[in-house]
């Protein structure tokens, strides 16, 4: 069995491929352009679920099961996000309660 550490980004890499891939950048811009490229990735799913859902309404698409794997795709992404949206927030004002 392999055991691979946290900063292996498994999860996040297998939901989110390209994201994160900054190393180069500075920690605030590599943060935002981690952010928004991860709000762009949602946003795409939820795209894509609402087409599913439409073509599905509209009789072009058949197959109930996929529509169903394409919402709950878009649905756990969205609170993914919006985990990491807290922690990014707990963590900024954690910061900010620091005596200097």
């Amino acid at each position: 069995m392999d055991v691979k550490g946290i900063e292996s980004g498994l999860g996040l890499g297998a939901v989110f491929p390209g994201v994160g891939e900054a190393k180069s950048a500075s920690a605030p811009e590599g943060a935002g352009k981690f952010f928004s490229e991860l709000v762009s990735k949602v946003n795409d799913l939820q795209t894509q679920s609402d087409q599913a859902i439409q073509g599905l309404a509209t009789g072009e698409n058949k197959n109930l099961h996929e529509v169903m794997i394409s919402m709950e795709k878009a649905s756990i992404s969205f609170q993914f996000l919006a985990q990491v949206r807290n922690k990014a927030v707990e963590a900024y004002q954690e910061v900010m309660r620091m005596q200097v």
